[in-house]
């Protein structure tokens, strides 16, 4: 079992246990997993590799260091922790920083060739 951070679309990050493994969290993201690696902490993002292509909600923006969008992640996603040869459980002051960095929904408004990424009340 590990502990990871949950982010549904306009919700708030919740903390659950899931069991290890691939269908595991597959069965979290609904799809075939994209693990990536935006953050300089040792996390990583497991995300629906085709949440975009199946039209599934918007959630969060990621950004650059200078607090620019340069990417939404669609769908479920999770925040888990990095092992020496594996992912695995989310150490707990991680859990804090990332569920205080999530902790308000995104809505998005498309302007032309731009997104709009806004703040909702979560």
């Amino acid at each position: 079992m590990m502990t990871v951070l949950r982010v549904h679309p306009g919700k708030k990050p919740e903390v659950v246990v899931i069991e290890e493994g691939l269908k595991s969290l597959q069965h979290e993201v609904d799809g075939y997993i994209e693990v990536i690696y935006p953050f300089t902490d040792p996390v990583a993002v497991v995300l629906n590799e085709e949440g975009k292509i199946q039209g599934l909600p918007y959630n969060r923006a990621l950004r650059d260091e200078d607090g620019v969008s340069y990417d939404i992640i669609a769908g479920n996603f999770l925040i888990v922790g990095i092992g020496e040869d594996n992912i695995c459980s989310l150490p707990q002051e991680y859990i804090a920083k990332y569920m205080k960095k999530y902790e308000h929904p995104e809505g998005f408004v498309r302007l032309g060739n731009s997104i709009l990424v806004v703040e909702l009340d979560g």
